[in-house]
């Protein structure tokens, strides 16, 4: 692969948006320069200085555990939305976020296989809230509903921008292997957040009604995100200052659609 220069999704014109950012040519220059060099999302040569004390890392294995199963929803949500997606460019990017979500899925269950969990994907299962097993669940039944504004709303505006403002806070001040795993995957859900904003924006320019039904799925789902960003917060260990913060960060999202 080569070493083009990545720009940012925002910075791009809308004709190249769609003959660039939906391509696998783009997406092989946007995950080289960060995956180049590691094994299982981070270096080698890292040194995995993971909490030694049992209750630290019973927690960290607890955040992870909810973010297993965030990015199992994504990853389910990305394969099914490639079916109903409008036109051939957009199933191809939804390609690239598969691979995206499996692989991010994938680093996230060999990090808590490091931290002692012999069976991840159960224990992950096991231990995720409440709150995100039933936005999964709400996801899912959007996609199997082919309604493909609704869905891509929940999963690449709602669920992306929660887990980037979760993701980079966590990032702030965490171990050494966890920071560069989730900095890995920040990169990615940049990428899956300008996709879901773009997309949405144009169809709300050239068809406004689809506001109202937009607005009524943000209801719907809000208190299981901002349960979830308070589940979040406090696993790992953001101040009650801060909080807010982080909410803010994903409300922008949002907002940028219009939905205050």
């Amino acid at each position: 692969m080569g070493t083009a220069p990545v720009r940012e999704v925002h910075d791009l014109e809308h004709e190249r948006f769609l003959e660039e950012v939906h391509s696998f040519e783009f997406w092989f220059h946007s995950v080289e320069g960060y995956l180049s060099g590691t094994t299982y999302g981070h270096r080698e040569e890292t040194v995995d200085d993971s909490p030694s004390g049992a209750v630290d890392r019973q927690h960290l294995i607890t955040v992870l555990s909810n973010y297993c199963i965030g990015e199992m929803a994504a990853l389910e949500g990305a394969s099914g939305l490639i079916a109903i997606a409008p036109n051939q460019l957009t199933k191809i990017f939804l390609s690239t976020q598969v691979a995206d979500e499996g692989r991010h899925l994938e680093v996230l269950l060999h990090r808590m296989r490091d931290l002692g969990v012999k069976y991840p994907a159960q224990e992950a299962d096991r231990r995720a809230s409440r709150g995100l097993k039933q936005f999964r669940h709400e996801l899912l039944r959007l996609v199997q509903g082919r309604d493909w504004e609704a869905a891509i709303f929940a999963q690449n505006v709602i669920l992306e921008s929660l887990e980037f403002a979760v993701f980079r806070a966590h990032a702030e001040g965490a171990d050494p292997v966890t920071k560069e795993i989730l900095d890995g995957i920040i990169k990615d859900e940049r990428r899956h957040i300008g996709f879901g904003e773009n997309e949405l924006g144009r169809r709300l320019h050239a068809a406004p009604h689809v506001r109202t039904r937009l607005a009524r799925v943000r209801e719907e789902l809000d208190h299981l995100i901002l349960d979830m960003l308070e589940d979040s917060s406090r696993e790992i260990g953001v101040e009650p200052d801060r909080k807010a913060e982080l909410a803010r960060a994903y409300l922008q999202s949002v907002e940028r659609l219009g939905f205050t």
